[in-house]
């Protein structure tokens, strides 16, 4: 850790920051975020079902804020559609980092023989998920990161904290969203004027990559998370794993 940052790590009181936020509305988390890093921070985004309402909090606080999206290579059409227009509406400054593969190569030497399908799906994340965030992380060099995931997503977010010092990225971790549910999501992006991804109405609510192992639409009554990784003991892709260790 350099200096700087590790400077700046002494300043924050993590505990009191923690529950004053538990009770600020997510858009104040984001402004004392902004306020706090300045250029210096960033948002990721996947531009998924709801990233709309994030995405306009961050770049009204802190315009032209850098946002890191991760190309994997097997991205919905209609994902790359939705974010260039989000780009275009909001005036994005969004930052593609694409995996280091060609998608079909990868699919060969993964010994993948079904495009709609994967064996492996843990090294696909690993290489073509993990490894650009990484890469931009190292680049880019943020204080702060500004994410969109929130509690009631998964059982691995729930005891998630508002602000945590992530040693695997050497920066600090916003969550402003945790506590909002989806009540709180719709109203937001309906005050707002904003759109959902165009999947949603297709049943799609976890947006991923194309692939049936990683994305298939839900059912009435499903768990939101439950069209992701169908049927494997998987809930995360990884890059929201703020210590390489629990990779």
């Amino acid at each position: 850790m350099s200096m700087a940052v590790a400077e700046k790590t002494e300043q924050l009181d993590i505990e009191s920051l923690n529950a004053m936020f538990e009770k600020s509305h997510p858009a104040r988390i984001v402004e004392w975020a902004a306020a706090t890093w300045g250029r210096d921070l960033i948002m990721s985004s996947s531009f998924g079902a709801e990233s709309a309402v994030l995405l306009h909090m961050a770049n009204a606080a802190l315009p032209g804020i850098r946002v890191v999206m991760v190309d994997t290579g097997y991205l919905f059409p209609e994902t790359h559609r939705f974010m260039e227009e989000l780009r275009l509406r909001l005036g994005l400054n969004v930052w593609v980092y694409r995996t280091r593969h060609d998608p079909i190569d990868y699919l060969h030497q993964a010994g993948e023989g079904d495009p709609k399908w994967r064996k492996d799906i843990d090294s696909c994340c690993a290489h073509n998920k993990n490894e650009p965030f990484e890469r931009a992380m190292r680049e880019l060099r943020p204080r702060g990161w500004l994410r969109g995931i929130r509690r009631h997503q998964a059982e691995t977010r729930k005891a998630t904290a508002f602000i945590e010092y992530s040693s695997r990225y050497g920066c600090w971790a916003v969550s402003p969203l945790l506590n909002w549910g989806s009540r709180e999501v719709h109203a937001y992006l309906k005050e707002h004027a904003l759109p959902y991804h165009p999947l949603t109405e297709k049943g799609y609510l976890s947006i991923g990559c194309n692939p049936l192992s990683c994305t298939r639409p839900i059912q009435p009554g499903e768990d939101p998370r439950s069209g992701r990784w169908a049927g494997k003991d998987k809930v995360e892709c990884g890059i929201n794993s703020l210590d390489s260790a629990n990779l």
